[in-house]
């Protein structure tokens, strides 16, 4: 091989790169050790523990069939937290557009304050977690689907809105200085230049947020707030095993399915 071909060799690490090195693996198993500290592990409660696990897992794999197709089984409320999850998604998707351009910072160049605001309020909303946010819906409106409903929407317009603020920060700004240019107005920039570029994102995003509201409204089932949580919160509570297998292959049927369908429409979209 000549001199030429010969890979460049990387540069010897300095003292000092060579301490920091050495710090931060030390600081990351101080850390570790002190996670595993506060767990409190005793083995014999998991040899206990071990068995029982066993048989509830042997159990869950003797589905029971008949519960699937039955009224007010699998079938009935797995459509009842589909449509839970597609209505709150559908209002976050909605409401999460006026938040996202209000958090972009190319939207308000010569105050970004504005934009500092929008972060903020988009922050506290994403914060917030989804459970407490529906036990709060609960008991405002009142257990059911309409309460689950309000709590993904709710929660949904923190995540969507920073991903449309994202993409809005992303785009060619080029269109929208040439609109500028020929004295369009701030709605008709927004219209004709600004939407065309993000729309097939925001859509993209918002399918996104949909699968995961699917996983997320079959928790949230178990608080109250409708859908297939609540007969596997009762199926949890009473043992009943045979009924929590067959609720999660429903579960685990429906997420693969919705998954493979919203990643191909994503795919054509962006």
């Amino acid at each position: 091989m000549s001199q030429q071909n010969k890979p460049l060799a990387a540069p010897p690490k300095t003292l000092f790169q060579k301490i920091k090195l050495a710090l931060y693996v030390i600081f990351f198993i101080l850390l570790y050790a002190w996670c595993f500290s506060g767990i409190e592990l005793d083995t014999s409660k998991i040899k206990e523990s071990l068995p029982v696990a066993g048989r509830i897992i042997s159990d869950i794999f003797d589905v029971e069939w008949s519960f699937i197709p039955e009224d007010e089984g699998v079938i009935d409320n797995m459509f009842m937290t589909i449509a839970i999850a597609l209505l709150g998604t559908t209002i976050a998707a909605t409401l999460a557009i006026p938040f996202g351009f209000l958090a972009a910072t190319n939207m308000s160049k010569k105050n970004r304050w504005i934009s500092s605001v929008g972060k903020r309020i988009l922050n506290v909303i994403r914060t917030l977690p989804e459970l407490i946010v529906a036990i709060i819906f609960i008991v405002a409106v009142g257990p059911g689907p309409f309460a689950g409903v309000l709590a993904i929407g709710f929660h949904s317009i923190g995540m969507i809105g920073k991903l449309y603020s994202e993409a809005i920060e992303n785009m060619d700004e080029s269109p929208m200085e040439a609109m500028n240019a020929c004295g369009a107005n701030r709605i008709q920039t927004l219209w004709f230049s600004v939407l065309p570029q993000v729309l097939p994102e925001f859509m993209s995003y918002a399918l996104y947020k949909f699968e995961i509201n699917v996983r997320a409204a079959s928790v949230l089932g178990m608080v109250g707030a409708g859908g297939i949580g609540t007969p596997l919160l009762f199926a949890l509570i009473g043992h009943d095993w045979n009924r929590v297998g067959a609720i999660l292959i429903g579960i685990i049927l429906v997420v693969m399915a919705i998954d493979t369908i919203s990643g191909a429409i994503r795919k054509r979209l962006v």
